[in-house]
């Protein structure tokens, strides 16, 4: 009899170890699929765009365009830009009164990029016509990973400013 404290002891020993290794093995999952939090940021993006619109242009050749793109997945590059209305529609950035040409745009993983007066923004070149307040422009935004995204800017008054109203 004396020996069975000491079988009970060990078995109870090697249950204990057994079932957290399987816990542990549970919580560290080798599915890929199995993110955490810090990987969830690497999932695909959910693009939408928000707020679009155009002043109505001053000159008969090119435009201003601004929006916001709302993110809600993982991170993703705006990589061109296109419209009907325009040649060539390009991404710039305003850097202190300059503007400079911008390649591509970062969208952040659950995040936003704006384009917006004396910030990033769009330009429309060599336009086909001149729009009215009141327009839709269509213009086609192409991403690295979610492919392309249709958006509508809404002509406003040359001094429209959705900060100011």
């Amino acid at each position: 009899m004396t020996r069975t404290p000491r079988r009970t002891t060990l078995v109870g020993a090697i249950v204990v170890t057994v079932v957290s290794s399987l816990a542990l093995a549970g919580c560290s999952s080798g599915d890929p699929d199995t993110k955490t939090s810090a990987q969830q940021g690497a999932g695909k993006p959910r693009l939408s765009v928000v707020d679009g619109f155009m002043p109505k242009p001053a000159l008969t050749d090119m435009a201003g365009g601004f929006l916001t793109i709302v993110n809600k997945g993982g991170a993703d590059k705006l990589i061109s830009m296109s419209s009907p209305l325009a040649d060539e529609v390009m991404g710039h950035r305003t850097v202190g009164q300059k503007m400079e040409h911008v390649a591509s745009f970062d969208v952040p993983a659950n995040g936003e990029l704006d384009f917006e007066r004396g910030g990033n923004h769009l330009m429309f070149m060599q336009l086909s016509e001149l729009p009215k307040v009141g327009d839709k422009v269509e213009v086609d935004l192409t991403f690295e990973k979610a492919g392309k995204v249709k958006a509508e800017l809404e002509v406003k008054e040359a001094t429209y400013n959705p900060k100011n109203n």
